[in-house]
């Protein structure tokens, strides 16, 4: 009886769990009509392309279509190993993923730190203002500018060099310059815009704080040191978390405008070799599994950074 009783205590409970479930959710259904289209997006555009990937297990042939191809296993990962420009296309992307993460990811952090010490608040929104203008230029924008200004056939910055009494500097076609003129593009473009999440965090912090550290003798670089920095460490945690799991995307359009015969070398990367692959030469199935080969990097990333900032003791993204 006992037992009875106990049960169909549970049953009604969880009557009233839906029931109360039911409610929130007509409650609040206009703000679930808001998520809807973002949910859309994510099940069209990112989840139901993730079948694609079988390809790389296939010999794809588009008049065979997806299905009524043949499996021909890990061949194409075979090749892409054994592939002579293995080395090469690793070296040259690995590269200048380290260029991105070590100079290009501090620099966010870096300007909205100065940004928040500004007080002139006119000054502040101005040049917030300017430093995002550049992140809505394009590839070709860009990598326009870059050729005026350095093109030794009457480049701004040569003509200056010149009349200064120096050398011109063929920064274009030198293989010495590519991954420099690669990253300062990436700072220039998009530093500004990446200082937005870092300034959101400081705004969230406590001003009482720094009344105390001020209070207690604390000079600004203290109170930077001591309020600030650890105010974004989460941020900046989970941010670099992120970043790794693009680490070996390092951006096809910009590299393939910067490219040149006498700096393929250096400058031919995974995405640019995807292309004259797999859109040029219609080699499907070779390009998917080097798709493929970079997530996976990636994914492997994110898994090992995660579960370092666990043991410090940071939250991370999962």
């Amino acid at each position: 009886m006992k037992e009875a009783r106990m049960s169909a205590g549970k049953t009604a409970d969880k009557v009233l769990t839906s029931e109360r479930r039911w409610r929130l959710f007509i409650r609040d259904r206009y703000l679930y009509g808001m998520l809807l289209p973002g949910v859309l997006f994510f099940i069209i555009f990112k989840y139901l392309p993730m079948w694609g990937v079988l390809i790389a297990f296939k010999n794809y042939q588009p008049f065979l279509g997806f299905s009524g191809s043949e499996w021909v296993g890990m061949k194409h990962f075979v090749r892409l190993f054994t592939d002579p420009d293995f080395a090469k296309l690793f070296r040259n992307t690995f590269i200048l993923a380290i260029y991105n993460l070590v100079f290009f990811f501090p620099m966010p952090i870096l300007i909205a730190l100065m940004l928040n010490e500004v007080r002139v608040q006119w000054c502040k929104r101005f040049v917030q203002t300017v430093i995002y203008i550049p992140h809505f230029f394009s590839w070709v924008a860009v990598v326009g500018i870059t050729y005026v200004l350095f093109t030794t056939e009457g480049g701004v910055v040569n003509l200056m060099l010149q009349s200064a009494g120096a050398e011109p500097i063929n920064v274009l076609s030198s293989e010495k310059w590519f991954r420099t003129m690669i990253t300062a593009e990436v700072i220039w473009k998009e530093t500004g815009w990446g200082t937005i999440i870092f300034l959101a965090a400081l705004s969230g912090v406590d001003l009482q704080l720094y009344e105390a550290a001020r209070m207690d003798g604390a000079n600004r670089w203290r109170q930077l040191w001591h309020i600030t920095l650890p105010a974004l460490r989460t941020v900046i945690v989970i941010m670099f978390i992120l970043r790794l799991g693009s680490f070996m995307d390092n951006g096809f359009e910009q590299i393939f405008l910067m490219l040149n015969a006498t700096n393929r070398d250096v400058g031919e990367v995974f995405d640019t070799y995807v292309y004259s692959i797999g859109i040029i030469n219609g080699q499907f199935s070779y390009s998917t599994a080097i798709g493929l080969f970079k997530s996976a990097i990636g994914l492997i990333l994110v898994m090992a950074a995660n579960r370092l900032a666990k043991m410090f003791g940071e939250e991370g993204v999962y």
